[in-house]
């Protein structure tokens, strides 16, 4: 068990990441409270969702951006050395050789801040989850 000393809560794991107080209300105040890094691949995440699923509808659930369109939907993110992009299980296995170059956990891939956002695999991700040509 692990308290965070800001905010009090209780968590299952030392040093969680989570939002002490009241959680962002929209995609923009979620990418404003990013460090740097973090800011610029959200925005590239968001315009290269935005480009692929035009009609896309934004908002924030569980703390996060969520993009959804009809049955569609990907969310994301900010962790401490990576962005977290949750995807259905789906696409990461129809796109699992592509995605060697980065590191999966069940419907989440991790897109470290060390390496150049991999854009190509990133637009594929999004055609499959969204299900474009």
């Amino acid at each position: 068990m692990w308290i965070c000393p800001k905010c009090g809560r209780i968590f299952k794991r030392t040093n969680q990441g989570h939002y002490c107080g009241k959680a962002p209300e929209s995609i923009d105040e979620y990418i404003e409270l990013q460090i740097l890094q973090a800011r610029i691949y959200i925005i590239e995440l968001r315009n290269i969702i935005q480009r692929y699923v035009p009609e896309v509808k934004e908002r924030i659930a569980w703390s996060m951006p969520l993009f959804e369109k009809d049955k569609h939907s990907i969310s994301l993110a900010d962790c401490k050395k990576h962005i977290s992009l949750y995807v259905d299980t789906k696409t990461i296995e129809m796109l699992n050789p592509q995605l060697s170059e980065l590191e999966i956990k069940k419907n989440a891939i991790y897109i470290p801040y060390d390496k150049d956002l991999p854009i190509k695999t990133i637009e594929n991700v999004i055609r499959q989850s969204f299900d474009t040509k």
